[in-house]
Parts: C-alpha cells; sequence; structure tokens
C-alpha cells in the first residue's frame, strides 16, 4: 500500500477498512465496562440491605483519610488503599452520577477501545483510576473531614485524555495499489505542540481542564459545597493524556 493525496480527485471515494465495526456499535470492552458498572449498582439498590451497602462503601470506597486515622476507627484501617484506589471506581452515588458516566464511558472509551484493543483500553482505565484516587489523596492532606471518592469518572476522565490525543487530527488514508481503492486506516496521534497548534483539540482540552480546575470556586459563587471529585477527574485525565506515546509505541511494536 502507498499512501495517497486526499485532494486528488482521480482516485475512489474514501471507504473504511474492511472488518471495522460499524460506528454505531459499541466496543466489547466498552460494553463490558458499562454492564460491569450497572450490575454493581443494580446489586446495590435491589440486592444488598442497607447495612450491607454501607460495608460495601466501607471497604471498596477509596478514603485517603484511612492514612491519619487512628487504628480502630474504620474497619481494614489502611489495608483496603491496596484496592480501594481501582474499586472506588465501580460505585456510584446515584442513578445519575452512574448515567453521566456511562455516557461519557461511551463517548470517549469507543474510539480508545477501537485503537488500543482490550489490553491497552484496560491500561488506560486503571492508570487514570488510581492516577484520580492519588490526586484526590494529596487535596485530602490536612482536611478535617472524612474525604470519600467514589465513581468511574477518574477512569472516564483518562478515556477522555487519551481520545483527545487524536480524535481531531486529520485521518491517515492508503490507496490499495492494484484496485486503487482509498482507507481510512486512522487517525495519527498528535504530540503535545500538535495538539497546541490544532484549535480544535486546544480548545477542547483547555476547556476541560479550565470547567475542572474551576470547580472548587463554585461555592464561592453560589454558596454550599459541590460534591464533585474534581481531582480525580484532573488527575485521569493527565494519566490517559500521558500514556498515548506509550500505547502508540507498543501497539506499532
Amino acid at each position: 500500500m502507498s499512501d495517497a493525496n486526499e485532494g486528488d480527485s482521480q482516485e475512489s471515494p474514501v471507504e473504511k477498512s474492511p472488518g471495522r465495526e460499524p460506528v454505531f456499535l459499541l466496543p466489547n470492552a466498552v460494553t463490558a465496562g458499562i454492564g460491569l458498572l450497572v450490575a454493581v449498582h443494580l446489586a446495590r439498590q435491589f440486592v444488598l440491605t442497607p447495612d450491607g451497602d454501607e460495608n460495601l462503601l466501607v471497604w471498596f470506597a477509596f478514603v485517603p483519610t484511612r492514612l491519619f486515622l487512628p487504628a480502630g476507627v474504620l474497619p481494614g484501617d489502611w489495608l483496603p488503599l491496596l484496592w480501594t484506589p481501582v474499586t472506588h471506581g465501580l460505585l456510584h452515588a446515584d442513578w445519575m452520577h452512574l448515567i453521566f458516566n456511562t455516557a461519557w464511558f461511551a463517548i470517549f472509551g469507543t474510539p480508545v477501545a477501537r485503537r488500543y484493543g482490550w489490553a491497552g483500553f484496560l491500561v488506560i482505565l486503571l492508570a487514570s483510576a488510581i492516577a484520580g484516587a492519588l490526586a484526590f489523596l494529596l487535596a485530602a492532606i490536612g482536611a478535617t473531614s472524612l474525604q470519600i471518592l467514589i465513581g468511574a469518572s477518574g477512569a472516564v476522565a483518562g478515556l477522555t485524555g487519551a481520545a483527545v490525543r487524536f480524535i481531531f487530527q486529520a485521518p491517515v488514508i492508503v490507496t490499495e495499489p492494484e484496485t486503487g481503492r482509498r482507507y481510512l486506516v486512522a487517525r495519527r496521534a498528535a504530540t503535545i505542540r500538535e495538539m497546541l497548534a490544532h484549535k480544535q483539540a486546544r480548545a477542547f482540552t483547555v476547556l476541560w481542564l479550565v470547567l475542572n480546575a474551576a470547580v472548587p470556586l463554585l461555592p464561592l459563587l453560589g454558596g454550599g459545597t459541590v460534591e464533585i471529585a474534581w481531582q480525580a477527574h484532573l488527575g485521569g485525565f493527565f494519566a490517559g493524556f500521558f500514556l498515548v506515546p506509550w500505547l502508540e509505541r507498543r501497539s506499532a511494536g
């Protein structure tokens, strides 16, 4: 196959590469992830008793203040910190929380799963959930109240950070010498400099970061408290964003 110029009027229309999934179908990895999130929430709503649900949160929500509490205050003391940086992503506060995260999961998880497959998709999810939890922990240092993190938003933010590296870039098109057919193969992952030079990629990234970084200021405008884990969003986003070069090298190899 050889490279082709998009503007060459002598070429045949661009077609999808054979074997690609239709755009209206979610990749299996995304469907499985959403199914797991929904199943956990259904179990909490209709299977567990209130006491059982409370125990689930105690053992699987991320509570960074476990590091600073005296022994015996919470069951397990510091031990759940070994797994809760990941498992907090399976728990949601209510149906609206779940619906919002699964919608975002589908939108940005789909291009990431199609590009990197099951393995790369899971790497981004796990790394972003952990990075989000660590960012939440850093912000909780010195807090006087009990801080609890639940929700898949950190992992979903990581999918967003990864996707933004390539979804705005121009497609790579190749031509079959034998048939003259042109195929859309993929979109090339952009470097940080290329992203900053691309109007849409730059605008989306800056807007997303500014909106999340501004969350702590909202109580100053309207009073009350805002229960949005903006720290986890930012930590997850940067994890996904900076994992892309490694995943690209892995895919190429």
